[in-house]
């Protein structure tokens, strides 16, 4: 049976509403905040200034890519770096899906490209996830410390806490086994989680978290620093430590809502932060709607621009003899 697009799809239809309710509450708040200033903030910015800000966000997805690619060869998976980062440059078309869910698509190029099985390559996924939540939580980190707050400490600390556990081979493993105690169904699928759970071991190597750290960090923070330009541009005294630590505050809110894309939970984050540090309405709603565009919404163009030439390649991988 043919999988229908994504914008067809349960999954999709979930989005477009999500999208759609936070497009609606938005210009809401530019009607009640007096949406000639919001129009004039965001007719402001020259070509110059939106170009600085898609490329801050290019540089955070190709630093990711290429930590993808690092995850994928520590498995075993002999990817090539522009075979890779077509790969996770195009997943982003799948970003807008619950949980984010729709990215596995890499995966199933992966394997139909190479022949690496689908089952072991399921880690590199969980374990790049992980890494998200580790990276922006060093940044943040870093972030308390050159500003001095302490407000962000908790969730800084909760990020690397759980990006540590959800890949410890041990861990991954007792919860396989316990899940199949519960359900004791399906034996087949358990046996093949708990021989995935086995191939986190290499991902514990202390070169493999260095380096993904480092991409991961370099890349969260080159998106942070994008809203601290836009804020400077806009008239707004925010320091730059502060308004990477809100940035990254409030796409870890979003991501824990599991909304797709964390639509409306990150931008209630990056509204009511941006508000508690004194930025008026008329600053704080157009800055939210800028960085998203140019960040979720940039990425998922890409996606979408590239997710038809990845699932060519990938099917014709898959015809060849």
């Amino acid at each position: 049976m043919t999988t229908p697009p994504w914008w067809r799809s349960r999954d999709g239809a979930v989005s477009l509403v999500l999208a759609l309710g936070m497009i609606v509450s938005l210009g809401i708040l530019a009607a009640a905040t007096g949406w000639q200033e919001t129009w004039a903030a965001v007719s402001a910015l020259s070509a110059l200034e939106v170009s600085i800000l898609l490329a801050l966000s290019l540089a955070n997805y190709i630093l990711r890519g290429l930590r993808w690619i690092l995850f994928c060869r520590v498995i075993g998976a002999e990817v090539r770096v522009l075979q890779g980062l077509r790969h996770y440059l195009a997943g982003f078309a799948m970003t807008v899906t619950p949980g984010r869910v729709g990215e596995l698509v890499r995966l199933r190029w992966l394997s139909r490209e190479t022949g690496f099985p689908l089952d072991r390559a399921l880690p590199a996924a969980l374990v790049d996830r992980a890494a998200d939540l580790a990276a922006a939580g060093v940044v943040l980190v870093i972030c308390v410390a050159l500003s001095g707050g302490a407000g962000f400490v908790p969730v800084a600390l909760l990020s690397i806490v759980v990006a540590a556990l959800v890949t410890r081979e041990r861990l991954a493993r007792e919860i396989v086994t316990r899940a199949w105690r519960v359900t004791g169904r399906w034996p087949r699928l358990f046996a093949r989680a708990r021989r995935a759970a086995r191939t986190l071991r290499p991902f514990s190597a202390p070169s493999v978290i260095t380096a993904a750290l480092v991409l991961g960090a370099l890349g969260w923070a080159a998106e942070g620093y994008a809203l601290a330009l836009l804020l400077d541009w806009l008239g707004a005294d925010v320091s730059v430590p502060v308004a990477v630590a809100i940035f990254l505050f409030a796409m870890v809110t979003g991501a824990s809502t599991g909304a797709p894309g964390g639509l409306g939970g990150a931008e209630v984050a990056l509204l009511g932060l941006l508000t508690l540090q004194g930025v008026p309405p008329a600053i704080a709603l157009p800055a939210t709607v800028i960085i998203r565009l140019t960040t979720l919404w940039f990425a998922l163009a890409i996606g979408v621009l590239i997710f038809p030439y990845a699932t060519w390649v990938s099917d014709r991988a898959r015809t060849q003899p």
